[in-house]
């Protein structure tokens, strides 16, 4: 436990920093870094580490690690949070400050979180806290979309050995993400003929297939609990109105917070493509990432650490489930915990936006969970 003079002492420094915390997500916010392309992001966020006397590394997928503190063995307590956005490399990108709120693409999700865990650290240094264990930061990439949670896995697979706890940044505050909804990501392709739509009239159209193959899906019953869904994103195919497409393809994502339900739906998803496209049609299942299920009961010592952070701030803690970088080392039954540092609303839009002044409580939340989490895998 933290001494509440030391709580006090660690409250207030993190609140002065406030106003930094935001400024600091302005300018990695302003950085573009759309899933696979985060290097430029990672760059600044090296930067910003050596400023403060850190020795940052960038691998081959674009984290960006380092280290605090000089320990050569025991446990290490990593912390993620993810650079990557799912806005497209031209996205005009302006943060702007009105009052009490910053608006930009991407400002909340993710670029206030790696402001966060910078400014986490340097709240610890300012202190002169040394942690019982080190602490492992990674500015990770491939969080969103089809990134399949490179950045977390590949940080994960490296530290494994040695992990004692993770804790991902990202979300709201007051939220503990201690439940990993699992996905997996599909392109469904059917193939055909095609042909002249007047003169080749009758043979099959990879678009009607398809077609028969969504509509079958969209009458899957799934249950509720464990929540299990499924979703057609994106659809494409066809050359010309008067052209009987030759192929088709829909992108298909399917979700649940239990890997036996997840399995169950995928099963049945892929007994309906191979059956329900029609004659003379070919189909196929490109697999394009799987997301891992799992869960930290609410018991668990690391999610009762977060909750008591929550609590010291005045708030009633609020159990989820989400698909984030926790969902790597939970489903490998490591402790882990996502947690957020102010709340974001709008999140995946241009019109995204996050509160300022509870950045200071969120900074205080982390920089203590961080604190006692190093104790509670030390002992």
């Amino acid at each position: 436990m933290i001494p509440p003079s030391e709580l006090s002492q660690l409250r207030a420094a993190a609140a002065q920093r406030t106003e930094a915390v935001a400024e600091l997500a302005r300018r990695i916010c302003e950085v573009p870094a759309p899933t696979g392309n985060e290097q430029a992001r990672a760059q600044l966020v090296a930067s910003l580490w050596r400023e403060r006397g850190y020795t940052p590394e960038i691998d081959a997928t674009g984290n960006v690690y380092i280290r605090r503190g000089k320990r050569e063995n025991g446990p290490v307590l990593m912390l993620l949070a993810h650079t990557d956005t799912v806005f497209p490399q031209t996205t005009p990108i302006s943060v702007e400050r009105d009052a009490d709120i910053l608006r930009g693409p991407g400002i909340g999700d993710n670029s206030l979180s790696v402001a966060a865990m910078i400014s986490a650290l340097d709240v610890l240094d300012e202190l002169e806290k040394e942690t019982d264990t080190d602490i492992i930061a990674v500015a990770d990439v491939g969080e969103e979309g089809l990134g399949n949670l490179l950045g977390a896995r590949t940080a994960v697979e490296r530290y494994r050995e040695k992990l004692g706890a993770v804790i991902a940044i990202d979300g709201n505050l007051g939220r503990i993400i201690h439940v990993a909804v699992g996905s997996k990501r599909w392109r469904i392709i059917v193939r055909g003929p095609g042909g002249h739509s007047y003169g080749a009239f009758g043979t099959p159209s990879a678009i009607h297939g398809l077609g028969r193959i969504i509509a079958a899906i969209a009458d899957l019953q799934v249950p509720r609990e464990p929540k299990t869904t499924y979703n057609v994103g994106i659809i494409e195919g066809g050359t010309s109105v008067n052209t009987i497409a030759s192929r088709a393809t829909a992108l298909l994502d399917l979700r649940s917070t239990d890997i036996a339900a997840l399995d169950r739906v995928a099963h049945e998803v892929r007994t309906i493509v191979e059956q329900r496209a029609g004659p003379g049609l070919q189909t196929e299942i490109e697999v394009l990432g799987e997301r891992p299920a799992g869960e930290r009961s609410q018991a668990d010592p690391l999610v009762q650490l977060a909750a008591s952070a929550i609590t010291w701030l005045g708030m009633e803690p609020k159990y989820g489930a989400s698909s984030t970088d926790a969902n790597i080392p939970i489903s490998l039954n490591i402790p882990a915990v996502c947690i957020g540092i102010t709340q974001v609303e709008r999140s995946h839009t241009l019109e995204e936006f996050l509160y300022v002044p509870p950045i200071g409580d969120g900074l205080a939340q982390l920089t203590r969970l961080c604190v006692e989490a190093c104790t509670l895998i030390a002992h």
